[in-house]
C-alpha cells in the first residue's frame, strides 16, 4: 500500500459518506425505474434484480448517468410506448425523492433538527481536523450542484471545502467524479497518494484507485448514522478500498495515519 501519511488533498463523496439527508434514495430510484420500464405492468423478478444491482453498483455516479441507463433500458424493452428522455426521468425521480429530503432540510433550516441529526457520526470532526492540518478539501456528488451547495450550507460544513464543491450540472456530465479526481491531480501536479478519496460507493473508490489515490471506504449504517453496514463492507471491499471505517468516531487517530 502507498504511504498513507502523504495526504494533502481530500475529495469527499457527500450523500451517505457525510450526509444522510438523502437516506433512502435507492428504493425511490428503484420504484421510478421499474414503473418507467414496465409501464404499469408487474415487473419480473429478473428485472427487479437487474435494476436493484445496477443502482447498487452505480452508487456515486451522476444522477443523469443513471437516468441514461434507464432511458436505454425503457427503449430496449419496448413496453412503454412513449419513452422519455434521460432528463425527463431525472426530473421524475427528483420529484419523488425531494418529498423526504425537503422535509428534512426544512427541519434543519428552521431549527427543529440539528446538523448532527443528518451527519455520519464524527464526520464534522474529521472534516474540521483535516482542514486544521492544512489539507485542501473538495466535495463531489452525483446530486445537483445547487442542492449540494444548499445541503452543505444547512449542515454547516460548506466553509471547509475550499477546494470546491462539485455537484451535477443539470444534464451535463462534466462534474463526474473521475473528472474531478483527475482535475485535482493535474491542477496540483500530485502523486496519487497525496490525494485521499473518501466515499461509500464503488464509483469514487474505483476511480480513485485507478489514479493511484488513497481510498477510504465509509461503510456506515445511514439510518442510525454510525456502525457497520454489512452490504457496504462487501461493496467497498470489492471496489478495492485501501481502508474501511464504519464512521468517523475515531477521526483524530485516522487523521494521524493519513496526514503527516
Amino acid at each position: 500500500m502507498a504511504d498513507l501519511g502523504s495526504v494533502r488533498y481530500v475529495l469527499f463523496d457527500f450523500d451517505g459518506t457525510v450526509s444522510v439527508l438523502r437516506q433512502g434514495w435507492e428504493p425511490v430510484m428503484e420504484t421510478v425505474m421499474l414503473e418507467a420500464i414496465y409501464a404499469g405492468k408487474t415487473p419480473s423478478e429478473e428485472l427487479i434484480a437487474e435494476v436493484h444491482n445496477y443502482i447498487d453498483q452505480s452508487t456515486g455516479k451522476l444522477t443523469i448517468s443513471q437516468m441514461h441507463w434507464l432511458a436505454d433500458k425503457v427503449s430496449a424493452l419496448g413496453m412503454e410506448k412513449h419513452p422519455l428522455s434521460a432528463a425527463a426521468y431525472k426530473k421524475r425521480y427528483l420529484q419523488a425523492l425531494m418529498v423526504s429530503v425537503s422535509a428534512r432540510l426544512e427541519a434543519l433550516e428552521t431549527g427543529k433538527a440539528s446538523a448532527g441529526d443528518y451527519l455520519i457520526h464524527g464526520s464534522q470532526e474529521f472534516i474540521r481536523g483535516l482542514a486544521e492540518k492544512g489539507a485542501e478539501l473538495y466535495i463531489a456528488s452525483g446530486s445537483d450542484h445547487i442542492d449540494v451547495v444548499r445541503e452543505t450550507n444547512a449542515l454547516g460544513i460548506s466553509n471547509y471545502f475550499q477546494g470546491g464543491i462539485y455537484g451535477a450540472l443539470d444534464v451535463s456530465e462534466l462534474n463526474g467524479k473521475e473528472r474531478v479526481i483527475q482535475h485535482i491531480l493535474d491542477d496540483h501536479h500530485l502523486a496519487g497518494n497525496e490525494l485521499l478519496v473518501v466515499g461509500d460507493g464503488p464509483v469514487e473508490i474505483i476511480e480513485g484507485r485507478q489514479r493511484g489515490s488513497i481510498t477510504l471506504g465509509v461503510a456506515s449504517d445511514e439510518v442510525v448514522r454510525s456502525g457497520w453496514n454489512e452490504h457496504k463492507i462487501e461493496r467497498l471491499t470489492r471496489a478495492g478500498a485501501d481502508l474501511l471505517v464504519a464512521d468517523f468516531a475515531h477521526s483524530s487517530e485516522l487523521i494521524k495515519i493519513l496526514v503527516s
